[in-house]
C-alpha cells in the first residue's frame, strides 16, 4: 500500500479488508474488469510497469500455492520448502563452556545452509484458551469414596497454573526452501537437507522432527487464528469431495490491512516490526527476553549465506568506498588548515567492523549472512497491542537496537512471520555466522504434556507447572534422592496420590519406615505388616502362572529362588554355578503338585526347597539346607507360612519396619518378588503396576539382591510395571556396582538436596552441570531437578498446607495430626 493511499476517504480504504470468502459484493459504478482496465491505462500513461495484482480475498493473501500431503510447500512455481520442529533446551542452565559449544554447534547448522537454499527461524507463542487449560486439570468423578479428594485436588492444580504462564505455548520451527523445476526434484533435495538439519539439532542437544503436510496447515491455522483457538479440522483424504482448497482450512474470517502500521485477523489486532540493529554485538540473552514475555509473539528469522566469493567482493568493495571516503575527509582537514589523521568516528569505527568482517571471512569459519528479523505482536484491543509493543520495544532497546513498524508493508510481513518460508518485506541485515549463531533460539526448557498427566511442581525458571506422564517414557522407571529432610517421601507420596486420583493403576510399597500408614489408610488401601510377631504372611514360594505356561513361570520363580538363597547361604563369594543347578533342579520338582491342581493349599513352603534339597543326597545341597534351617525350623521362620493377606486392594503397603536387620533385607527382596507376581497378574488385565521401594540402597548393597534388582528394573516396563527407588543414603546407592543398570533403565530423576560429597558422583553418574548442581546444593525441602528423559528442569514444589490432601501426606512429627483429620 502506497503512502498516498493514506489520505483516502473511510470509504474507500475499507476496500482493503480482505474476508474468507470468494463472493465479495461488488461496489457500484465501473465493473471489476473496467477498473482494471483503468489502473492499467495509468500505468501506461505514467510508463510505470503493472503491478502485481492484488489479493481479493484472505485465501489469496495467504502466499503459497500448493500444500503436499508429506509436508513440502510450494510456494511459488519454483520455490519449494519444508518446515522442522524442534524443541527447547535449557540454555540458561548450562556452563559457559557447554553453552560455547552450543553456540558452536548452531553456528554449523547455520553454515550448513548453502547460498541456495534460504531458511526461515520461527519462534512461535500463543495463548491457549483459557478453558481449555483448566479444563484439562478437572479429575473425572468415579464411583468410590474420593470425589472429595479428587475435587480439592482439582483445585490446587488450578491455583498453581494461575502462578505462571502455562496458558502460553511455545513452538520451534525451521524452515527451508529451495528453488526447484518440479515438486519431484524438490523433494529429493529437500528431504536430504531434512536429515542433516535433524542430525545437527541433536548434535545441540535438541530433538527434533520433519513435520507433514497436515502438521504443517495446523500450525498455520493456530497461526492466522490466534483469536479463536478453534481445533484445527482437516484431512486430505476429504478434501477433494469437500470441494475447498486447503486454504480454506486455514485462512482467518479476514485481513485487514487499511492502516500502515496495524493489521487485523479475524478479531486480533497485530504489527509486524523489524529489528533495526545498531549495536555491532548483542547477549545471548535477547531472544529469551522476548520468549518470556506472556502474550502473543512470533519472533521470525529469514537467513541466507552468501556465496563466499562474492562476500569477499563486496566487503572489498566497501572497503574502497571507506578509503574513498577518508581522502575526502582527509581534503577537507587540509584545505581547513587541522591534522588529516584526525576522522570522524562512525568513518574509524566502520572500517574496523569492515576488516574484522573480512578477516574472518578468511581465516575463520564464518560466513555472510542476508538476515530479516521480524516481531509479529498480537493483541485483542489496540489498547493491548500498543501495551505489548511498549514492552518488546523496551527489551531491544536494552540490546542498543530499535524496533521499527514495517509501514504500509504489514501484508508482507504478516506473511513472511507466517510459518511459510516466504519473505517480500525487502528488508535485510548483513551479519556474520558468530553474529546470527548468538540470537540462540534455546531458552528455558518446558515440561507440560496434557491430561492425564501428573504435577510435579513449579518450573522454578519460569515459575510454570511441570505436568508429566511417566508412562509415555521409553523406560518410566525411576529413582528418587534426597537428604533426610529433603522431602523424598513427601514427593513420592504425591506422585501416589496423583496415580491413584487420576489413573487406574495398581499402587505397591514397600516402606520400611511406616512413613506411608495414614495415605494407605486414607485412601482404603491395606497395610501389610511383615514381622515375626505378625499374623500376615507372604510365602516367597508363591508363584504365578504366566499366560506363555507353566515352564515360562517355574523359570522366573527359580531365578528369584536362586537369588533368596545365594542371599542366605551364598556368603562372602556366593553360590557356585554347580549350587544354583542343584537349587534349580530341585524347583523343577516342587511345584508339580500345585501345577496338576493349582489351589493355595498346593502353593510350595520353603519347607518343601529345605526337604528337596536334603533328599538330592548331595554335599553341596545339604550345605544350603543347613543354611535354610534357620528360616525353616528356627526363629526366623516367619516367611514359611502361605500367603494369607488379600492382594486384591488396588493400593497396598508392605510395612517392613519391624523385621529386624537379619529378615528386614529379606523381607525387601520377597516383597519385590511379590510384586513382581502382581505385575504379571495385571498384565494379563492390562493394568499397571507401580512400586515403591523406599530404602532402595539396602537391596544394592549385597550383589545378590543388586542384581535380581536390575533384572527387575528391566523386565518391569516389558510387563506394565513402573517402580520407583527412593533412598536418602545417597552415596551407599551411587556406590553400588549395579548403579549403571539402575540409572540406565531410568528415565525418570527426581534429585532433592543433596550432599557436597554425593554431588561429585552425582554429575558423573547423571552429566549434571555446577549450574544444575545448585539446585540440589542446600536447597529447601521439595526443591531440586526432575530428570524426565532428556529434560533437565529445576522444580520447586511448594504444596498448600491447608489442604485435607496434605494433611494424610505429611509426616514431619511438628505437624502432625490425629487420626480424625484424616479422610
Amino acid at each position: 500500500m502506497k503512502k498516498k493511499q493514506k489520505a483516502e476517504p473511510e470509504s474507500r480504504r475499507k476496500s482493503s479488508y480482505k474476508g474468507n470468502s470468494r463472493n465479495n459484493s461488488k461496489s457500484g459504478g465501473l465493473t471489476f474488469s473496467e477498473k482494471k482496465r483503468l489502473i492499467q491505462l495509468k500505468h501506461i500513461l505514467s510508463g510505470k510497469s503493472i503491478e502485481k495484482e492484488k489479493p481479493t480475498t484472505a485465501q489469496r493473501t495467504i502466499t503459497f500455492e500448493k500444500m503436499f500431503r508429506d509436508g513440502i510447500c510450494q510456494v511459488s512455481h519454483r520455490y519449494y520448502t519444508k518446515m522442522v520442529d524442534f524443541f527447547d533446551i535449557n540454555y540458561e542452565l548450562l556452563e559457559v563452556d557447554d553453552q560455547a559449544d552450543i553456540l558452536a554447534q548452531y553456528s554449523k547448522l547455520i553454515n550448513y545452509f548453502d547460498p541456495s537454499v534460504k531458511f526461515e527461524l520461527v519462534l512461535f507463542n500463543r495463548q491457549v484458551n483459557e478453558q481449555m487449560l483448566t479444563e484439562q486439570f478437572d479429575i473425572p468423578w468415579q464411583e468410590d469414596d474420593f470425589n472429595d479428594i479428587r475435587e480439592e485436588y482439582t483445585e490446587m492444580l488450578k491455583k498453581q497454573a494461575a502462578k505462571g504462564n502455562n496458558g502460553i505455548i511455545k513452538s520451534k520451527y525451521l524452515i527451508f526452501g529451495v528453488e526447484s523445476n518440479g515438486y519431484k526434484e524438490a523433494k529429493s533435495r529437500l528431504n536430504n537437507i531434512e536429515k542433516d538439519v535433524i542430525r545437527n539439532l541433536n548434535n545441540i542437544g535438541t530433538l527434533a522432527r520433519g513435520l507433514d503436510g497436515k502438521e504443517r496447515l495446523r500450525i498455520l491455522h493456530e497461526y492466522f487464528n490466534q483469536d479463536t483457538m478453534e481445533p484445527f479440522r482437516f484431512s486430505f483424504k476429504d478434501l477433494a469431495e469437500s470441494g475447498k482448497s486447503v486454504k480454506d482450512y486455514i485462512a482467518p474470517p479476514g485481513f485487514d490491512f487499511r492502516y500502515p502500521n496495524r493489521f487485523k485477523s479475524g478479531n486480533m489486532y497485530g504489527c509486524v516490526s523489524y529489528l533495526d540493529i545498531i549495536a555491532p554485538k548483542f547477549t545471548d540473552e535477547l531472544i529469551k527476553h522476548l520468549l518470556d514475555i506472556d502474550a502473543n509473539l512470533t519472533i521470525s528469522m529469514h537467513m541466507q549465506t552468501e556465496d563466499p566469493v562474492k562476500a569477499i567482493k563486496k566487503l572489498k568493495a566497501v572497503i574502497s568506498n571507506i578509503q574513498k571516503m577518508k581522502i575526502e575527509e582527509q581534503k577537507k582537514a587540509v584545505r581547513s588548515g587541522y591534522d588529516m589523521d584526525i576522522l570522524p568516528t562512525d568513518i574509524v569505527t566502520y572500517e574496523k567492523d569492515t576488516l574484522e568482517f573480512l578477516d574472518d571471512l578468511n581465516t575463520s569459519n564464518q560466513k555472510m549472512i542476508n538476515m530479516t528479523f521480524l516481531i509479529t505482536c498480537y493483541g485483542r484491543t489496540k489498547r493491548e497491542l500498543e501495551s505489548l509493543m511498549q514492552r518488546v520495544s523496551g527489551i531491544i532497546q536494552q540490546a542498543n537496537c530499535d524496533l521499527r513498524c514495517l509501514q504500509y508493508l504489514q501484508e508482507q510481513g504478516l506473511m513472511a512471520s507466517a510459518p511459510i518460508g516466504c519473505n517480500e518485506t525487502g528488508i535485510e541485515r548483513t551479519l556474520s555466522t558468530k553474529s546470527t549463531a548468538i540470537l540462540v533460539p534455546f531458552c528455558t526448557q518446558e515440561l507440560f504434556m496434557p491430561a492425564p498427566a501428573i504435577y510435579y511442581g513449579l518450573n522454578a525458571l519460569s515459575n510454570n507447572m511441570i505436568m508429566a506422564d511417566r508412562k509415555r517414557l521409553r523406560t518410566p522407571n525411576g529413582v528418587i534422592l534426597g537428604t533426610p529432610g529433603s522431602g523424598k517421601s513427601f514427593s513420592a507420596k504425591r506422585e501416589i496420590l496423583s496415580c491413584f486420583l487420576i489413573t487406574k493403576d495398581d499402587i505397591i510399597i514397600c516402606d520400611p519406615e511406616g512413613e506411608y500408614f495414614a495415605l494407605v489408610a486414607a485412601l482404603h488401601g491395606q497395610v501389610v505388616k511383615l514381622a515375626t510377631n505378625s499374623k500376615d504372611y507372604l510365602n516367597p514360594m508363591d508363584i504365578q502362572l504366566s499366560h506363555k505356561g507353566d515352564k515360562e513361570a517355574l523359570k522366573l520363580k527359580s531365578d528369584f529362588i536362586i537369588t533368596l538363597c545365594d542371599l542366605i547361604a551364598g556368603g562372602k563369594d556366593g553360590l557356585e554355578n554347580d549350587e544354583k543347578g542343584i537349587i534349580d533342579e530341585c524347583i523343577r520338582h516342587i511345584y508339580d503338585k500345585y501345577f496338576e491342581n493349582p489351589v493355595p493349599e498346593n502353593m510350595p513352603l520353603l519347607e518343601d526347597l529345605y526337604d528337596a534339597l536334603l533328599a538330592h543326597k548331595n554335599p553341596k545341597a545339604e550345605r544350603i539346607a543347613n543354611s535354610l534351617v534357620l528360616y525353616v525350623h528356627g526363629s526366623q521362620n516367619y516367611f514359611n507360612h502361605h500367603t494369607n493377606v488379600d492382594s486384591g486392594n488396588r493400593i497396598m503397603c508392605f510395612d517392613i519396619r519391624d523385621l529386624g536387620n537379619q529378615l528386614k533385607e529379606l523381607g525387601m527382596l520377597i516383597v519385590q518378588d511379590a510384586v513382581w507376581n502382581r505385575v504379571s497378574q495385571n498384565r494379563e488385565r492390562k493394568i499397571a503396576t507401580r512400586y515403591y521401594c523406599d530404602e532402595f540402597h539396602l537391596l544394592l548393597k549385597e550383589k545378590q539382591t543388586a542384581i535380581y534388582s536390575v533384572e527387575i528394573w528391566k523386565r518391569f516396563r516389558k510387563w506394565g510395571g513402573i517402580p520407583t527407588g527412593l533412598t536418602q543414603n545417597v552415596g551407599d546407592f551411587l556406590r553400588s556396582e549395579e548403579i549403571e543398570g539402575i540409572l540406565g533403565n531410568s528415565d525418570f530423576v527426581y534429585l532433592l538436596n543433596q550432599n557436597a560429597k554425593d554431588q561429585a558422583i552425582l554429575a558423573d553418574k547423571l552429566g549434571l552441570s555446577d549450574k544444575q548442581l545448585s539446585y540440589v546444593t542446600n536447597s529447601e525441602p521439595g526443591s531440586g531437578l526432575i530428570l524426565f528423559d532428556n529434560v533437565v528442569i529445576p522444580f520447586v514444589d511448594k504444596y498448600p498446607t491447608d489442604t485435607k490432601t496434605y494433611r494424610i501426606m505429611n509426616t514431619k512429627p511438628e505437624e502432625s495430626v490425629q487420626k480424625e483429620d484424616a479422610i
